[in-house]
């Protein structure tokens, strides 16, 4: 019960976090003024590389852990383990590089 209500209580503080760019909107037939910038592309960019961060983080001490624990049980195969646990290291470390390109690509829009 507690997973859920941590789980809860985090996806209502992403939701009240982005709603602020909400009200933040012009109203209509207001232009922009041509030496202002928003601050919101670095925000975002900010929080998209936290979650991923994270997220890779979470998964790659999941495959360390499950990959200590097959060569614990098996030590025989310890190369193969080894050589498929770089690969996914690889793969989920991609996605938070991934994360970078794309915050970039916002935040020079």
């Amino acid at each position: 019960m507690l997973r859920k209500e941590i789980i809860f209580m985090l996806v209502a503080a992403i939701l009240i976090i982005g709603a602020g760019s909400v009200w933040a909107q012009e109203a209509k037939g207001e232009s922009k003024q041509a030496g202002s910038s928003s601050a919101l592309p670095l925000v975002t960019a900010g929080f998209a590389m936290a979650i991923a961060a994270a997220g890779c983080g979470y998964a790659q001490s999941k495959a360390l852990t499950a990959a200590c624990e097959g060569v614990s049980r098996n030590p025989g195969v310890a190369d193969s383990i080894r050589v498929f646990i770089f690969l996914g290291l690889a793969f989920i470390e991609f996605l938070a590089l991934l994360t970078f390109v794309v915050a970039l690509l916002v935040y020079a829009k």
